[in-house]
């Protein structure tokens, strides 16, 4: 079977960190991380990027977000009371859109759990249309 790869960005890449405990409610019938809860933890990531720069997910500088793809690689388990460290980097700005990569490992001994990318497209929620990526947002990268 064909495996999706992630390949890293240069280190100066990752732009943004922060860490996150999952709850026991992450934590499935494996006693660890659920493959789903990962996605949820990663989207807190998100947010908390876009709120350390002004803006929300409705917001990035006259344009809302809009998820378009996901992909993540599972590397190693995550059980209940480790707390993660998750890097973040912009990449592949385009006209109308860019995409979020996080690096996920555990605190601690620095292994690696994930890697995963989400493709996002900048959308006008009010007349419910694809916008180009704001300026303002560009100057991130």
């Amino acid at each position: 079977m064909e495996r999706i790869k992630i390949e890293l960005p240069e280190p100066n890449k990752f732009i943004f960190t922060t860490t996150i405990m999952p709850r026991i409610s992450d934590i499935n019938y494996g006693n660890h991380l659920g493959h789903d809860h990962l996605v949820s933890l990663l989207h807190e990531v998100r947010l908390r990027f876009l709120t350390k720069h002004g803006f929300s997910e409705k917001d990035t500088g006259g344009c809302g977000i809009i998820l378009a793809d996901l992909a993540v690689i599972y590397k190693a388990e995550v059980c209940y009371g480790e707390t993660l460290t998750v890097d973040l980097a912009l990449l592949d700005p385009s006209r109308v859109g860019c995409t979020f990569m996080y690096w996920v490992k555990r605190k601690g001994d620095e292994k690696e759990v994930a890697r995963a990318t989400t493709g996002i497209v900048f959308f006008n929620y009010t007349t419910r249309k694809v916008c180009g990526l704001p300026e303002v947002f560009r100057r991130l990268f």
